[in-house]
């Protein structure tokens, strides 16, 4: 129940924000909107305010924003429109302003990214101290004459707060001798040592040669507190680099170096939520912030149906400087529609695949079994 719960949280702030989006800026712009809906199918609750119908559907795992001058997968030609809808009509406004309300959704979630990041830097950022755990046997660290609880200080004059600076040093440094500034009982001593060349896997499964010296890290953190503009500036750095993994992610995936084995679907999401909230509120916060960039990247990509695809038909639209061909525009609908119900089916497989016992063991639960 806690993993269903958090799966509607997780995805109800996702949604909401992202289509809260593009109301926003409809709105801004001009254009009346007649539903704002969170999920799709038959409608759950619902009221109206104004013009707008505000509605929670039944399936959860989307929304939508229906504009003046747009129908599901129909395009309306401005003929269709009457006369006294064209001035706050979506297909009556220039590609630039349909192009910043349909821009505005996954905007929006990268902004609930900067947010979240930038909230939960107020409490302090973690810092993994560079003290050193277990040294391995055999490896150029042992034969320097490091030894655990080592502190280290400094690395060729450049002082160390971090253990991920010291790694970084090291990984760029094969077969260079490097200066180790040591706190040791107290006392602070040198150590000359040369990393050797290793092989190592990155997160994206790639190969890669790296320096090593052989030692572990013991394990301590502390909390160091921040200014609110360094929050700031730490929120901004997390969302561009989470961002960034996203796309050499999804590049890395096209090119065959990421298995497509590691897509999600919902019950993966349901899964990492559920995680999530036993670990703790920051760490749904930062589950939902990870989720909303994705989200974004997602639905930048040119596919038809998407918010990229609709995108790149303003961007030829407005150089071309005449509308799109509606016939072409609904059958590229149709198409992207077909290539997102694919993907969906995909990933439910993948889930199904990656979850097979928990879905068996749930069932025999229901029709009770007994194991």
């Amino acid at each position: 129940m806690n993993t269903v719960i958090s799966f509607l949280i997780v995805l109800g702030v996702l949604i909401f924000v992202h289509e809260f989006g593009h109301f926003l800026f409809a709105k801004w712009m001009g254009v009346g909107v007649l539903k704002f809906s969170l999920g799709f199918g038959p409608k759950l609750i619902g009221w109206k305010k104004g013009e707008t119908e505000y509605v929670i559907s039944i399936f959860p795992l989307g929304g939508y924003v229906k504009m003046i001058g747009q129908e599901d997968l129909k395009v309306q030609s401005p003929e269709e429109i009457s006369e006294e809808d064209k001035e706050r009509s979506f297909m009556h406004k220039s590609p630039a302003k349909r192009a910043a309300i349909v821009a505005a959704g996954p905007v929006f979630n990268l902004l609930l990214a900067f947010v979240i990041f930038t909230i939960v830097s107020f409490n302090g950022v973690h810092i993994n101290l560079p003290q050193l755990g277990e040294i391995a046997e055999g490896t150029p660290a042992k034969a320097a004459g490091f030894m655990k609880d080592d502190i280290v200080k400094s690395v060729d004059g450049k002082p160390i707060k971090s253990w991920d600076e010291m790694v970084d040093i090291v990984r760029k440094s094969t077969g260079k001798s490097l200066l180790f500034a040591v706190e040791r009982e107290g006392k602070q001593i040198e150590i000359r040592v040369i990393p050797e060349t290793k092989k190592t896997k990155t997160i994206f499964g790639e190969e890669k040669e790296v320096g090593q010296i052989g030692v572990m890290n013991a394990g301590k953190f502390i909390v160091e507190k921040i200014n609110p503009v360094y929050a700031v500036y730490y929120g901004a750095i997390e969302t561009w680099r989470w961002t960034e993994l996203t796309v050499v992610g999804l590049v890395k995936m096209v090119q065959g170096i990421v298995s497509v084995k590691e897509i999600g679907g919902p019950l993966m999401i349901a899964d990492m939520a559920g995680k999530a909230a036993s670990a703790g509120v920051l760490s749904v916060m930062i589950f939902i912030a990870l989720v909303s960039i994705n989200l974004a990247i997602i639905n930048l990509l040119p596919v038809p149906i998407l918010d990229g695809g609709h995108l790149l038909f303003f961007a030829i639209e407005g150089i071309m400087g005449k509308p799109l061909d509606l016939k072409k525009m609904e059958i590229a609908q149709r198409i992207g529609l077909a290539i997102i119900i694919m993907l969906v089916v995909f990933t439910l497989y993948n889930d199904i695949m990656r979850y097979s016992g928990q879905i068996v063991d749930f069932f025999r639960r229901v029709i009770g079994y007994s194991v």
